[in-house]
């Protein structure tokens, strides 16, 4: 019998975790120590979303990568990693009280509509995002006091920590719809 839809057929590991993007022990997000303090817990949790929108995007090529899966919508898992990259980089505008950091990629939505199927755009998104997300580490490593208040708007450490995870977080669930779109990889 034919398919009825040309949708991908659901994605499954042949292990005992058919259903599970990784196993367990092979899952970079697993460890068996839990953090100790908010701080740390803070940082785990964003480590993990990290790690999470980069497995999302493994094993793609540039047009997979590139790909808008849910029409008129801009969004693609390269868009996204270059999203993330925009975005670290205007949390480093909110901790400083001098003039902000030019936009990585112009105008607005320009991260989503220059994401491109070319090799060295996707290269470059992974660059970007990973010294972004250096460049922002760092900055915020100046401030370990999570009641601190930095930057213009006074914005409290702990409250650019768990807005940088919710970021990672929402975008993470799009990853999952869009990667199940690109080759029906569904995940934990």
């Amino acid at each position: 019998m034919g398919r009825m839809s040309d949708q991908p057929a659901r994605w499954t590991q042949a292990t005992v975790y058919p259903d599970m993007w990784a196993d367990p022990a092979d899952d970079p997000r697993n460890h068996e120590d839990s953090p100790e303090g908010e701080h740390a817990t803070l940082l785990d949790f964003l480590t993990n979303y990290r790690i999470t929108l980069k497995m999302k995007c493994e094993g793609l090529d540039p047009e997979q990568l590139a790909r808008r899966a849910v029409p008129p919508s801009t969004m693609s898992l390269l868009g996204l990693l270059r999203h993330l990259a925009e975005v670290e980089r205007d949390w480093r505008n909110w901790i400083t009280e001098g003039d902000p950091l030019p936009k990585l990629y112009g105008e607005k939505d320009g991260d989503f509509d220059g994401a491109v199927a070319e090799q060295a755009v996707v290269d470059a998104a992974y660059a970007d995002l990973e010294r972004e997300q250096h460049a922002t580490d760092a900055a915020l490593a100046g401030h370990p006091g999570l009641g601190e208040r930095v930057g213009k708007e006074r914005i409290a450490i702990r409250e650019l920590l768990v807005h940088r995870i919710e970021e990672y977080a929402r975008h993470c669930g799009h990853a999952d719809l869009l990667r199940e779109c690109v080759d029906g990889r569904v995940g934990q």
